[in-house]
């Protein structure tokens, strides 16, 4: 499998604008055309993109922020919830001028990007969920024994337990790292635990027919993190929508899938405007 390229950071444009409440929220900018917004998983800032980003290069221009809490954005005391980050989502575009960008969002940054979609249906031209879940009561959530594994007291072993869920063990033998999904190791302790809520507390089902746009959902069949029985009940929801599953994968399988997941997604935004109609 093809190894990630290492991240084009050099040419990333680093801005700073201001969220609704005041908090500062830094973002980047790289490349020419349509705009791509990559939204990352729970407590991750935009390196999470790092080694991605680029296939997107140059027929996007994309767009990755630190969400609030996280890389070098504000860290107020909260509440967090995925509704504002949705909403930190938008002042960026409205600092960068854009009206209507395309969203590819992974893990908790899906469910960021389905406030998105539902709550600024004329900002979003076409949606990517990975990884993700419509969240609340009716979701698929990771079971107990995944829970305890992550909630461990020893944050190395805790570690390592992320990073299995994340990538399976032959791909790790073969890419030994560094790996930038486990998160912000510089955040503050009350921001991390305001993320965790966020993301625990995520609920879009009702707002989730409202989506307009035309929908891809993507998911790693060997997800334990975020159960692929989610896939089927996004796409029952999304009026628009279609899917794919990529046998094998974990949780990274935007990583781990990459170049298909990539290719897929450039594919998909690249559509002719009358597609899923």
């Amino acid at each position: 499998m093809q190894k990630p390229s290492p991240p084009d950071t050099d040419h990333l444009l680093h801005a700073r604008t201001r969220a609704q409440d005041g908090t500062v929220l830094a973002y980047q900018h790289h490349g020419a055309g349509r705009p791509l917004v990559l939204l990352a998983g729970q407590a991750n800032n935009h390196h999470w993109w790092d080694g991605v980003r680029e296939d997107f290069h140059p027929g996007h221009a994309t767009i990755t922020m630190d969400y609030r809490g996280t890389g070098q954005s504000g860290a107020p005391d909260g509440p967090y919830s995925t509704r504002q980050f949705a909403d930190d989502v938008v002042s960026v575009l409205d600092d960068l001028g854009i009206e209507c960008a395309d969203v590819y969002g992974t893990s908790m940054g899906g469910r960021v990007a389905q406030w998105v979609a539902a709550r600024h249906p004329d900002r979003v031209r076409r949606l990517v969920l990975g990884c993700t879940s419509p969240g609340g009561t009716r979701a698929v959530e990771r079971d107990m024994t995944v829970r305890r594994t992550l909630a461990q007291a020893d944050p190395e072993a805790a570690r390592t337990a992320l990073l299995d869920l994340m990538y399976a063990p032959e791909w790790r033998a073969a890419h030994p790292g560094p790996y930038t999904t486990l998160g912000d190791p510089r955040m503050p302790a009350h921001a991390r635990r305001g993320h965790l809520v966020a993301s625990n507390e995520h609920d879009a089902w009702e707002a989730l027919p409202g989506i307009a746009c035309p929908t891809l959902v993507l998911h790693g069949d060997q997800d334990r993190l975020t159960p692929p029985d989610n896939v089927p009940l996004l796409a029952a929801r999304i009026p628009r929508s279609r899917t794919h599953l990529f046998p094998g994968a974990r949780h990274a399988y935007f990583v781990t899938c990459r170049p298909l997941a990539s290719t897929l997604v450039a594919a998909f935004l690249d559509e002719a405007e009358d597609a899923l109609r």
